[in-house]
């Protein structure tokens, strides 16, 4: 038998929006019910299901006082983030999806980390993403790539690459998310955009090396139905807050790449009347127009002084040619050059 914690640790809100995901709320639920951590509270909301999932919730709450159902307030993951956090009570906080499951030991691991730590961090853990069908080589990829930051707590130093902290599987303290904003701003993707929320008020990601979190991959998962998921929307909110935390003016600002996402960032740019110098290797765009902007081959760049650039190419091999000409410029990847990809 595994021991469990003393009640006495601190109190953890697991904070748990639901829709239509019945299939895989026992297993969800068996998970939390069964850690080694007595001290938590789970807010489930219910965002509309139209199958059984909120008898099944009903169900647990009926035999678990630790378990609360609610109503969504609105319509979408927001609203329901809002209405779980203006119900709990504990003073560290988490995040659970309800079609995953948490590997035993989680709360107690991040719990006892963050106390030991106090606030201004962030407890994390490694993620294991599973399917009945086998995991693509882009989640495989991903998840490679984000434990591997998680190993080190380095993660907010590829922030504008993809999201750095998995969105199920991370913990705080109750004040530091106040600070962040919570869940108040409306804008998608929420969990990359309260991921830059961290960042940008310099909380500080605790390493781990425990696999914490089984993530569940499924056609009908939220991130591959919903439009707020499109790359653009992930695209936006990268550029957004480059401007907002990274951009230094007096700099001259380069954008790397003239595929979908160069030129998605582009046209924003161009929009938002922001000058640029925009760089390619392609024989066939370089010299041309495209939003009134044209293209020049990357050399020009060591005629520039104190340049910041945005790499929006996507292919590993020119991404490390990319990194290689950048270091004979002296430039820092994540200081002075910002992978967007």
């Amino acid at each position: 038998m595994i021991a469990k914690a003393p009640i006495t640790m601190p109190q953890v809100s697991v904070l748990m929006p639901f829709k239509n995901t019945s299939a895989y709320l026992q297993e969800c639920l068996s998970s939390i019910a069964e850690q080694n951590f007595d001290a938590w509270e789970l807010i489930a909301v219910d965002d509309h299901s139209s199958d059984t999932s909120l008898a099944i919730l009903t169900e647990w709450a009926a035999r678990d006082s630790r378990i609360r159902v609610y109503p969504n307030r609105g319509s979408g993951i927001i609203p329901a983030l809002r209405t779980a956090y203006a119900q709990s009570c504990g003073r560290l906080i988490t995040r659970m999806d309800s079609d995953d499951r948490m590997a035993q030991g989680r709360l107690l691991e991040m719990a006892s980390r963050l106390e030991a730590s106090g606030s201004g961090h962030i407890a994390l853990g490694l993620v294991a993403y599973f399917s009945d069908r086998g995991i693509s080589d882009g989640y495989a990829r991903y998840e490679r790539w984000l434990n591997n930051l998680t190993l080190q707590g380095s993660n907010f130093k590829e922030i504008y690459k993809e999201c750095v902290i998995p969105s199920p599987c991370w913990m705080v303290h109750r004040r530091d998310l106040d600070a962040c904003g919570a869940f108040e701003p409306e804008r998608y993707p929420e969990d990359y955009d309260l991921c830059f929320r961290f960042y940008a008020k310099g909380l500080t990601c605790l390493p781990s090396s425990s696999l914490l979190h089984h993530w569940r991959d499924y056609d009908e998962r939220t991130s591959r139905t919903s439009e707020h998921y499109a790359q653009n929307y992930f695209l936006n909110l990268k550029l957004d807050y480059f401007l907002k935390l990274d951009r230094d003016t007096s700099r001259p600002l380069v954008l790397w790449g003239a595929g979908y996402k160069g030129k998605h960032l582009a046209r924003q740019l161009v929009d938002k009347g922001i000058h640029f110098h925009w760089l390619c290797d392609n024989p066939k765009k370089i010299g041309k127009k495209i939003y009134g902007r044209a293209l020049s081959h990357f050399e020009v760049l060591k005629e520039m002084k104190a340049p910041q650039s945005l790499v929006t190419v996507a292919n590993e091999v020119s991404q490390e040619e990319i990194r290689r000409f950048l270091a004979v410029g002296c430039q820092i990847p994540e200081k002075d050059a910002f992978f967007f990809c």
